[in-house]
């Protein structure tokens, strides 16, 4: 696979100013379909984050002082904008992550769709004030304001799209945004980043608006630690969310926070062999099992077991495995090698037997697709981040329940069975913010539906509307007319 015809450089977006970066990170840029070297991760400099941070809070007051209309424009024209550069930023995307290319387009979608999406909620009133009547009459208002400059920090599965998201529900709220992409896929949030800085540049909005800086963890803790930064929107893995929520728990600020999952697929005894196996296909490679709802846990019938794992090897073994940037390829590399290193460590430390079927490359970070049988429920209660689930048979639904929630994560639950009444039923039993039945997509049951997370999967919901809402705090307004019982002015 080629290189796309462009890699953005290194740079940074800072009050206005895009300049190169001169910093390294000690992590060096793959073609995940090689595993060549491209170039040394880039990082903004400690002198360019604060001056983010001084433009955000400079910005705070005119952007969050626009009116609806003004801010609604702004994005509109953002996705305007964005459309006809989202081959070019899927491309990108694509070769950036080792995602196949086809799984990427639908995705993209998402990226100008996030700001004409939030335009539209601004249009339709969602952050209207809203009026209270008291008895005596008077009134009292409910404004949504918003919370101040805010921090994004994005992962390197699918950047542009969940940056799209953050950026747009922020903006849309009146936050100035700092975005951070993961060190590990700069592009095609950088691409992303051209575009809405220089719409909003168009539109004369302040400097400090929309900024868009590069590194790790250390940039990342730098903008989420700083009392500037009032709201912070992180994606990422569990032992980074960790530390988020501890920067923001010290600093008293709100955040929202999705960490990934173990999740649970549960097939019924009633369940057609076929559809169980491409649904847990589905769930173990697509992104190439690098996403946060893939499949963790494969959990049968116990007199199936055999005839459920055959059936997913049947389906694993026909995939085609190549370069990302293909229309024919069905599963791709890993985003790094070191990444591959990991995901392939922590499958064998898990014990087992390990089952493979699909046929890879010989070079490149590409890893098997694999189930894992005979592990005992208690060793594969962790995320692996990979295409990597454990098998685990079951001889009631009780168990299978009790199975289903043995792990302290609640992303995503999956449900394959004929009879959809009794599926309905045990889904409602599954301790995980979304839970499916018969299906296997990467998108949400309902646009409008809140995407929450139980236990260690994250803190406070993502959604449509509960991300544009998240930026906001409530202010009440209004004419008490009435003084404290202990006052004594007449006296």
């Amino acid at each position: 696979m080629r290189l796309p015809d462009r890699l953005p450089g290194p740079a940074d977006l800072v009050a206005g100013d895009w300049a190169g970066t001169d910093a390294e990170l000690d992590l060096t840029l793959e073609d995940p379909a090689t595993g060549a070297p491209v170039m040394p991760s880039p990082t903004s400099s400690a002198t360019r984050v604060e001056q983010a941070l001084v433009a955000a809070e400079s910005a705070a007051g005119g952007w969050g002082q626009a009116s609806v209309a003004e801010r609604a424009s702004a994005l509109e024209a953002v996705a305007a904008a964005l459309e006809p550069r989202l081959a070019e930023i899927v491309a990108v995307e694509s070769f950036a992550t080792g995602v196949p290319v086809r799984q990427a387009r639908p995705l993209g979608m998402i990226i100008s769709g996030s700001f004409a999406l939030a335009a539209a909620q601004l249009r339709e009133g969602l952050l209207a004030p809203a009026t209270l009547t008291r008895d005596d009459g008077r009134t009292t208002e409910v404004h949504r304001a918003p919370w101040g400059p805010a921090a994004c920090l994005v992962p390197w599965n699918a950047p542009a799209p969940m940056a799209a998201h953050k950026v747009a529900n922020a903006l849309a709220a009146g936050c100035p945004v700092i975005l951070k992409p993961s060190e590990y896929a700069p592009y095609g949030s950088l691409l992303l980043a051209e575009t809405i800085g220089s719409v909003l540049a168009e539109h004369r909005a302040p400097p400090g608006t929309f900024q868009f800086v590069l590194g790790d963890a250390e940039v990342g803790a730098r903008l989420v630690g700083d009392p500037r930064i009032r709201a912070v929107s992180f994606t990422g893995g569990e032992q980074g969310g960790r530390g988020v929520a501890a920067a923001c728990a010290l600093g008293v600020k709100p955040v929202q926070l999705e960490l990934g999952g173990n999740n649970p697929l549960v097939v019924l005894p009633d369940a057609d062999a076929g559809i169980a196996a491409r649904a847990a296909t589905d769930l173990l490679t697509t992104l190439n099992g690098q996403w946060c709802r893939a499949l963790g846990r494969l959990i049968v019938p116990a007199e199936r077991h055999d005839e459920i794992v055959e059936a997913v090897g049947e389906r694993l073994a026909a995939l085609r495995a190549g370069p990302p940037g293909s229309e024919e390829t069905d599963f791709g590399p890993l985003v790094h090698s070191r990444h591959r290193e990991l995901v392939e460590r922590q499958r064998d430390d898990l014990g087992g037997t390990v089952l493979t079927w699909t046929e890879i490359p010989g070079k490149g970070n590409y890893l098997t697709p694999a189930l894992v049988t005979g592990v005992p429920a208690e060793r594969a209660t962790q995320e692996i981040f990979g295409p990597v689930a454990t098998v685990h048979a079951y001889r009631s639904i009780e168990e299978a329940v009790a199975l289903a929630n043995g792990t302290p994560y609640g992303l995503e639950g999956y449900v394959v069975g004929d009879d959809e009444e009794r599926a309905l039923r045990i889904a409602r039993q599954i301790r995980a913010g979304e839970v499916k039945v018969n299906g296997s997509s990467v998108m949400s049951l309902h646009l409008f539906a809140p995407r929450p997370a139980w236990g260690c999967s994250g803190l406070g919901e993502e959604g449509t509307a509960e991300t544009l809402r998240f930026f906001t705090n409530s202010r009440v307004v209004g004419v008490e007319g009435g003084f404290a019982l202990h006052s004594r002015e007449d006296g």
